[in-house]
């Protein structure tokens, strides 16, 4: 399917970078220059190829500030690497923006799904993000050294990803985040396997209303509690 013809440069600037500077500034981030337009060309990419590829069901681009940009990096506090896993990374949500502003961590950006990955590897190179590899792979396949941080958002239900994911997880100073929207309910919680810890976080995203929050889980010191499989991410 041909792309539709790409905007002027114009089109996502104005009102759309001032929205961006503001939500930046309001989640404690220095809008720096060099990094704003980079966020701005990847939601130029994202809205353009999003047409054509059914990437995402927000295509406004002020909406996919918040919703997108900014929904990423306000778990920017809690990513630590050296080696980030971002698992069905989609259009590359949250592992390109926060790849972005931190150009100091080696990114994985993880999707089987064969279309995503076109975009997400176009968008890499044309960022000039030599920080970060795009693979495609079901996560149960895909195997690497653990990660400090695993990320996933609109992946699996939150009791399912500890068994999934696990393997991928550094010990013992990794950690899972994962982005949720809802807090989730105690009884959802009391499903994750033996040995789990959990926090979660409460979100505040600029221009969001609907509510955000952060589930950090770390694995037991003495083993996963369960085995990675199931089906594709």
């Amino acid at each position: 399917m041909p792309l539709p013809p790409e905007k002027p440069a114009h089109a996502i600037r104005g009102p759309v970078r001032r929205r961006l500077e503001e939500g930046l500034s309001a989640l404690g981030l220095e809008p720096e220059p060099a990094r704003v337009e980079a966020l701005l060309r990847y939601l130029g990419l994202l809205a353009r190829w999003g047409r054509a590829y059914n990437l995402t069901a927000v295509r406004d681009p002020a909406a996919m500030i918040d919703r997108h940009l900014l929904d990423s990096l306000a778990v920017l506090p809690w990513v630590r690497g050296p080696r980030v896993l971002d698992v069905g990374t989609g259009a590359g949500l949250p592992g390109i923006p926060l790849a972005v502003w931190r150009p100091g961590l080696r990114f994985v950006l993880l999707d089987s799904v064969g279309k995503k990955v076109r975009f997400v590897r176009q968008a890499v190179l044309e960022l000039g993000l030599g920080h970060v590899e795009v693979v495609q792979a079901r996560v149960e396949r895909y195997r690497a050294p653990p990660f400090a941080t695993v990320l996933a958002r609109a992946v699996a239900p939150l009791p399912e990803l500890p068994p999934r994911l696990g393997h991928l997880i550094a010990k013992p100073e990794g950690k899972l985040l994962v982005l949720l929207g809802k807090e989730p309910a105690a009884e959802t919680l009391e499903l994750l396997p033996p040995g789990w810890a959990v926090e979660v976080h409460p979100l505040a995203v600029p221009g969001l209303e609907a509510r955000r929050h952060l589930a950090l889980l770390r694995p037991p010191p003495g083993g996963f509690g369960g085995v990675a499989g199931g089906v594709a991410l």
